[in-house]
């Protein structure tokens, strides 16, 4: 091996060792996040294969709004669990079950609100069409939001692998299901609904098995007051949430509204696979926070590496869909390429721009800077909501989908500059990493 070998491999070795927590954390989100697309894929093109588009169309959509409810209940406290979790060993359990606990009845709420309100408008293309459906997505919701809180209370730990091991259970659950349901002739929207709702909870129970009793560790008496003397912290974190994620989860509802179920069906199978591939760079930006926190020295060095395998990640997924848009469809169900077109080809570019919103949001989290970055990030999201409507009236599911795509990389283009400005010209200016006050526990 060559002088000019030796060096490199050891500069490698040398940056991986620094980096070593964040590499470790970061690999199991990234490979948990893999396994999950993977078999997401496979559990969405048998579904396209044995369901018929509308079904596929509404069930989506169905499945968006329960996200979007998800994220409401999570209140912002999954990611101060990520943040905080670290810092307060000793009250691990019952910050987990108080923000569990306020979750689950923000959850039970939200989803109620939302089937009597659908009921409400006896609209054509309403995606709770009995009373069946209906049952599941409540319940679906109500499991969503404690589940997330537990998997974000897992990554601020640092046992990223235990996250891991709930994903490839739940994703390996609800394929199994799926095809049992269509095997038994159960091709509705409520079937697909159940095995979301059955793959969550046995994802769970089947992580507590596997780990012996980590998932229940999580779990104790509601440590309310803890919870309360963080509570300048939540409305930030969940500004930033909801203003940056809601937009990407609601989609697939508003081409249900806009334009028609068939259509969304299409749409969902090659917007899915988009939104798989972002969750790689947005894994990276969320092991950032705690990472970052725990060693904030480092800040330049691991946001850099973090944005580079982004990036590159990224540009990679763009291409695969801007040659391969008609060839993916088609694997779905051959009807698909026929219903898109070309429309959908552009949509992967939108991973850069997101790549650049998700690191200037761990950006913002780490200089507690969560209030000031929401305001821009709802403009931002604004921004993208405007643009898809607009496009889809003028220009159907090619409109909305280049107009989307356009506004993600305005956002993204404008947290380039941030992020540029905060790892040169700022790099001083160490994220806060500073203890909690003594004041900040008291009981």
């Amino acid at each position: 091996m060559s002088a000019p070998t030796r060096t490199a491999m050891t500069r490698l070795l040398g940056t991986v060792q620094k980096s070593a927590v964040f590499v470790i954390n970061s690999g199991a989100m990234a490979i948990g996040t893999v396994v999950t697309a993977v078999l997401g894929f496979a559990y969405w093109w048998l579904a396209a294969r044995l369901f018929p588009p509308e079904v596929i169309g509404t069930a989506s959509a169905l499945l968006s709004v329960m996200g979007l409810i998800g994220l409401l209940g999570e209140a912002g406290l999954g990611t101060l669990l990520i943040g905080e979790i670290g810092r307060h060993p000793g009250r691990v359990a019952g910050l987990v079950s108080a923000a569990a606990s306020i979750g689950l009845g923000l959850a039970l709420g939200l989803a109620l609100s939302f089937v009597v309100g659908e009921s409400q408008l006896n609209s054509s293309n309403s995606p709770i069409d009995n009373w069946l459906v209906g049952t599941a997505f409540v319940l679906g919701c109500c499991l969503t939001v404690p589940i997330e809180l537990g998997d974000a209370a897992l990554v601020g730990d640092l046992h990223s692998s235990s996250r891991m091991i709930r994903q490839v259970l739940f994703s390996t659950c609800k394929l199994m299901l799926i095809a049992v349901a269509a095997l038994a002739g159960f091709a509705s929207t409520a079937a697909i609904v159940l095995t979301w709702l059955a793959g969550l909870l046995i994802s769970w129970i089947g992580l507590d098995v596997l780990t012996h009793g980590r998932a229940r560790r999580l779990l104790g008496p509601p440590d309310f007051r803890a919870l309360y003397n963080l509570r300048h912290k939540v409305f930030g974190h969940y500004a930033l949430d909801v203003t940056i994620q809601a937009p990407v989860i609601v989609m697939p509802y508003l081409v249900l509204v806009l334009l028609s179920a068939t259509t969304n069906a299409a749409f969902v199978s090659l917007w899915m696979l988009v939104t798989m591939a972002g969750t790689i760079p947005a894994a990276m930006s969320t092991v950032l926070f705690p990472v970052i926190r725990a060693n904030a020295k480092q800040f330049r060095h691991h946001m850099l590496v973090s944005l580079t395998v982004s990036l590159l990640f990224s540009l990679v997924c763009a291409s695969v869909v801007f040659f391969y848009s008609q060839q993916i469809l088609a694997v779905f169900n051959p009807a698909y390429p026929r219903i898109a077109g070309t429309s959908l080809c552009l949509l992967g570019f939108s991973l850069l721009g997101s790549t650049f919103k998700y690191h200037a949001c761990s950006l913002a989290r780490l200089r507690n800077k969560m209030g000031k970055a929401s305001h821009w990030f709802a403009f931002g999201g604004l921004l993208e909501i405007c643009s898809a409507i607009a496009g889809a009236k003028l220009g159907g599911l090619q409109g909305l989908a280049v107009a989307w795509t356009v506004a993600v990389n305005i956002e993204g283009a404008c947290a380039a500059l941030v992020l540029f400005f905060a790892t040169t010209l700022d790099s001083a200016s160490e994220p806060d990493a500073r203890s909690p006050s003594p004041k900040l526990l008291q009981t």
